[in-house]
């Protein structure tokens, strides 16, 4: 876990990504995307680092997809560094954000509330 890469806009794990080592998130300048990227741009324009400090319910860009979604929530409710411990703690106890390609364990959830208990506790319902 590179720790210092922190959390994405949308909420993306940068610090697990398998991509980290040529990627330094969407918080720097070298994203080939950032033009694109709704959650970038949005956040950006409103002045926000990351969409969970947004209070408005939203499901744009990333954020329509479960992942993403529910560690936005997650940092809302708990806080960013409280995402990162428990990401860390899962990690280290064999939890894989990529085991294929970009798909990984907190991909299987499309329920977000059982996503966030899995962020919690490292475990299955």
């Amino acid at each position: 876990m590179k720790r210092e890469y922190g959390i994405a806009r949308c909420g993306l794990a940068c610090c697990l990504c398998s991509e980290n080592t040529t990627c330094q998130g969407c918080l720097g300048d070298n994203c080939a995307f950032m033009d694109a990227c709704e959650n970038r741009n949005c956040s950006k324009e409103k002045q926000y680092g990351h969409c969970y400090e947004c209070d408005k319910e939203c499901r744009k860009g990333m954020l329509s997809k479960s992942k993403p979604y529910g560690f936005t929530l997650f940092a809302k409710r708990y806080g960013e560094e409280k995402l990162l411990d428990c990401l860390a703690a899962n990690e280290k106890n064999g939890i894989v954000y990529h085991r294929e390609g970009i798909f990984g364990d907190y991909d299987v959830f499309d329920d977000v509330e059982e996503l966030i208990q899995f962020i919690l506790t490292g475990k299955h319902g």
